[in-house]
């Protein structure tokens, strides 16, 4: 069974990655016109700022320059961090959007728009938004259940306590 291009190159710069103390999240090779453009995607629990993308950008240029993993030819290097609605695929990627708005498409079919409240081994405790005035309630999925996940952008997010603590420090 022989490997793919992005397969020998997660080989390649995973550990160059996680050096840098990011996980690597995905690799992705395009062509545009006669250019190759390869994309990866890093992050961590604490994120990753533009200093620790440009670490890790000069990291895994000096790397690919060494070896002939792109082949000849030209090609851009972009890395970056995942989207503000990230799809969420790794146990990982459910703890760092706790607190945040997901859309569930559930197995079953169904589809359901909740905030992530905790995360375990097993699956997750959501609170999920009243309707027409109604309560928040509470609701457990299984990882199995869990057909695809969505973080969803929120504009018009209510401040918590802990926003309004901050806003008040900062005026102090």
């Amino acid at each position: 069974m022989s490997t793919t291009q992005s397969e020998r190159l997660r080989e390649l710069l995973e550990p160059l990655v996680s050096s840098q103390g990011l996980d690597l999240e995905e690799i992705e090779v395009d062509s545009v016109g006669r250019k190759r453009v390869l994309r990866v995607v890093v992050d961590s629990d604490e994120g990753a700022d533009l200093d620790a993308i440009a670490d890790v950008s000069r990291a895994l240029s000096a790397k690919l320059d060494e070896t002939d993993a792109m082949g000849q030819g030209e090609y851009t290097l972009e890395v970056g961090t995942p989207g503000a609605e990230r799809e969420l695929k790794e146990h990982r990627h459910y703890v760092r959007a706790t607190d945040r708005l997901v859309r569930f498409q559930l197995t079953s079919g169904d589809e359901l728009v909740a905030r992530i409240l905790t995360v375990d081994e097993d699956g997750i405790d959501l609170e999920v938004p009243g309707v027409k005035g109604r309560k928040a309630t509470a609701r457990r999925l299984v990882f199995e259940d869990i057909a695809k996940a969505r973080v969803q952008v929120e504009f018009n997010r209510k401040a918590n306590e802990n926003d309004t603590d901050m806003k008040e420090e900062e005026e102090a």
